[in-house]
């Protein structure tokens, strides 16, 4: 038995004693689900293939989609379900293999969302020790809190779209919050047609825009989905109705994220006086980080150890509140050893009627065995 058997066992027993049902998704998924949720930068990244019925197919690149989908598919949605995996996944990594092995495990359904917070990052923490992982760095930060300051600011619904997509990558963010400063050139062949979007229904233009590029056989230009370009047109039309979003707004934006280090209970109270300070009604937002952070002492975490960042995302749309990653020393230069958070979006995405309350985390059993002493 190797050492990477005998941590992928330890993992398991420590997942079952947890009460999560391990489960096995199939290998070959459809790629179009994966495509639509992560984008289509993914695409390079994928291992494709195409099935009889022309279905286009890829070998599994990740195990969070897999398993909210095998939650739809076993049960009613909305019940309460735990979910455990050991496996492989399959992703183009330049100068690294295409294949390695994942561990983690989905909470779905669980109202007592601050709660299950808590037990979530325990659990990793625990995963942690059994991988003989110690001193841990680990960062955490919080997706609802960020788009309520963008809500708070009153930005324009296509900016706030713009942010949320690149929120986790602090040099694009910097980039866009800089053209949002500024005002570009607006293109005299497109006036007319962006004063006609300007005004409209964000949604209902861009699936204008699509729909127009679809009749002209249009489905992508240099790498941009026809949604891509529809949402490029709708920032234009934004754009093409004034000079840019006001400096102070810009600058009360940047503060925010620029809240970073302290652990989350310091974080709570930089981040009230910040509130104060600019005006903005933040206070649910703040306190369900000042709770996620009190369960989370309750429940044995020093979380003294513990890194707030406000630039801290995921580009995942579905991401929606509470979001970690776990570092190890020995590791650092290939990224988080486990990373994870609330993704409550996705399983509606999915096809659900509602939204369903949904944590998880994923480890990277490679980088573990370069972490672990």
């Amino acid at each position: 038995m190797t050492l990477g058997d005998n941590r992928s066992l330890a993992l398991s027993q420590l997942f079952r004693n947890a009460g999560y049902e391990e489960a096995t998704p199939p290998i070959l998924q459809p790629a179009d689900i994966f495509l639509d949720l992560a984008g289509e930068d993914l695409r390079r990244r994928l291992f494709l293939t195409t099935g009889e019925d022309g279905q286009e197919l890829c070998l599994r690149p990740d195990f969070t989609i897999p398993i909210a989908r095998h939650y739809l598919e076993t049960g009613e949605p909305g019940r309460t379900a735990a979910f455990s995996y050991v496996g492989q996944i399959f992703r183009h990594r330049p100068g690294q293999l295409g294949e390695t092995m994942q561990a983690g495990v989905e909470s779905i359904g669980r109202t007592d969302q601050e709660q299950a917070d808590a037990d979530m990052l325990a659990l990793a923490l625990e995963a942690c020790s059994s991988l003989s992982l110690s001193s841990p760095r680990i960062r955490v930060g919080d997706e609802g809190l960020f788009t309520a300051v963008l809500q708070a600011l009153e930005i324009p619904a296509v900016w706030q779209r713009r942010l949320r997509d690149v929120f986790g990558e602090r040099d694009r963010l910097d980039q866009v919050i800089g053209r949002m400063g500024g005002s570009e050139a607006k293109p005299d062949a497109k006036l007319g047609f962006l004063a006609a979007l300007e005004g409209r229904d964000p949604e209902a233009a861009v699936a204008a825009v699509e729909d127009i590029l679809s009749l002209a056989g249009i489905s992508a230009v240099g790498g941009r989905t026809a949604h891509e370009i529809a949402e490029r047109f709708m920032e234009q039309a934004a754009l093409s109705a004034g000079s840019g979003i006001d400096k102070d707004v810009i600058a009360r934006l940047t503060e925010y994220l620029n809240v970073s280090g302290p652990p989350p209970a310091k974080a709570v109270e930089t981040l009230h006086g910040f509130a104060k300070e600019t005006g903005l009604d933040l206070d649910a937002s703040i306190e369900r980080l000042a709770k996620r952070t009190d369960l989370m002492a309750e429940r044995g975490i020093d979380i003294s150890t513990l890194e707030y960042s406000g630039d801290f995302g995921r580009r995942l749309d579905y991401y929606t509140d509470f979001v970690f990653e776990i570092h190890h020393e020995s590791s650092a230069h290939l990224g988080q050893v486990i990373g994870g958070g609330r993704y409550n979006k996705l399983v509606e995405r999915l096809g659900a009627p509602k939204s369903v309350p949904a944590v998880g985390f994923t480890i990277w059993l490679d980088r573990a065995g370069e972490g672990a002493n």
